[in-house]
């Protein structure tokens, strides 16, 4: 059963679009050299995702004499995301909290296996509002998150395959972090 699945992940790896996360570096990038935040969010093993990514975004692709990337995870902060949920539902669990910081140029990134969580979706639509760039990693089919954002990248597989799209959505997590690390300190790329 192992190796089923490591092939499965192998398989899954070689028929993602590259040049896809190529620009998603670009527009990480471009959002640390200019200031920007960078909000990242996803529910249930896709939470667990965000919030590794956020520390890695924020430590390892820190690099003295370069601006360090400024962002957070919106599924980290449990009382307000509870909070939010209870007293305004939990379709408003991110994008309550958006609404308190997200500015014009500053990127959401949401992580999600079915594409169709409401909270995701309700963040997507404040983020538009506010001029946000989106970004998305999402299985399956896509969802509805696949045609609202301003760049995905879809791990297709069949409805219901979480352990390996949640797999593949790591390992490109890291892949995107590599490349922010190796920019050279204090050179625009």
């Amino acid at each position: 059963m192992a190796l089923t699945h490591f092939e499965s992940v192998r398989r899954a790896l070689a028929k993602i679009e590259v040049g896809a996360i190529q620009r998603i570096v670009d527009i990480f990038r471009e959002a640390r050299d200019r200031g920007s935040f960078i909000y990242i969010a996803g529910n249930g093993g896709s939470s667990s995702t965000a919030s590794h990514w956020v520390n890695d975004l924020g430590k390892a692709a820190k690099r003295y004499g370069r601006r360090p990337m400024r962002v957070m995870c919106l599924s980290d902060n449990v009382s307000w995301f509870s909070a939010l949920s209870n007293d305004e539902g939990y379709e408003r669990s991110f994008a309550g909290q958006l609404d308190n910081f997200a500015t014009p140029g500053d990127v959401l990134a949401c992580i999600s296996a079915s594409g169709n969580s409401t909270n995701l979706l309700r963040a997507f639509e404040l983020a538009r509002q506010r001029k946000v760039t989106t970004v998305a990693l999402v299985g399956f089919d896509g969802g509805k998150l696949k045609g609202l954002v301003d760049e995905a990248v879809c791990v297709a597989t069949d409805a219901g395959e979480y352990e390996l799209v949640e797999d593949v959505h790591a390992v490109i997590c890291h892949a995107i972090t590599k490349c922010l690390v190796a920019d050279k300190p204090g050179l625009k790329s």
